[in-house]
């Protein structure tokens, strides 16, 4: 009976439509593993070149020389680096357009630090709605074959004079392995979709304060210019 009943054996004996049903759940299984430590990855990149950058940014280096730097190493610089080149870029830009309105330099600066960060966002929250669509849909999908599997196995008892356990564990086992499988996919999507949302709301939030920070510093050399020009 145990030998009947392994996994490998109610798999290979499962109808059709439960077997497609496992196979989609296996594929989106490997997806979601591959996503997830694509994301582990690409998260701890993004938390080292920022740690990296901010480092750089206090150790009182200038901020000439801090664009420089990020505008040579574009490619690979992370958020914060990035965001603080678009600042700067911009801030530039105006101040050699010969705008010297305080207020013009700061909104020029902001908006394109904003528009920096938001696309930053996009590229780290890449794959989180793949886990949160895995972690919701796969045991439903797992749910689906068994109830199918096991209107199978009911049908195929319907022409039996007497029905015993052993008649029709089989086939409720073999509908039961779809919603393991499902469970089986959709648990470590959830589990790590919660913790790469609350890693990716850090990120932002980090970021966000580096912007404010590095507004003021750009707010206080504009008055002090100001100052010094009068």
């Amino acid at each position: 009976m145990n030998q009947d009943l392994s996994i490998l054996h109610l798999v290979l004996n499962a109808s059709v439509v439960v077997q497609l049903v496992m196979l989609l759940l296996v594929v989106i299984s490997v997806s979601s593993w591959a996503a997830i430590f694509r994301k582990l990855f690409a998260l701890k990149r993004v938390k080292a070149l920022n740690d990296d950058f901010e480092r750089e940014f206090w150790s009182g280096t200038s901020l000439n020389d801090l664009f420089a730097a990020a505008t040579k190493n574009a490619r690979e610089s992370g958020p914060m680096e990035r965001i603080f080149a678009s600042g700067m870029r911009e801030f530039q830009k105006l101040r050699e357009k010969h705008i010297t309105d305080a207020s013009t330099l700061m909104d020029g600066a902001r908006r394109a630090m904003r528009a920096s960060f938001q696309r930053e966002m996009d590229v780290v929250e890449i794959n989180l709605s793949f886990l949160a669509s895995v972690g919701s849909v796969s045991p439903y999908v797992g749910l689906f074959g068994t109830v199918w599997g096991i209107m199978h196995a009911f049908t195929g008892l319907a022409s039996l004079q007497t029905v015993t356990l052993a008649t029709v564990a089989p086939g409720i086992a073999e509908a039961l392995v779809a919603t393991a499988i499902g469970l089986f996919a959709a648990i470590p999507a959830v589990v790590a979709y919660n913790r790469f949302a609350r890693d990716i709301d850090r990120i932002a939030i980090r970021l966000e304060t580096f912007i404010e920070e590095f507004s003021n510093i750009l707010q206080r050399n504009v008055g002090a210019q100001s100052a010094s020009g009068h």
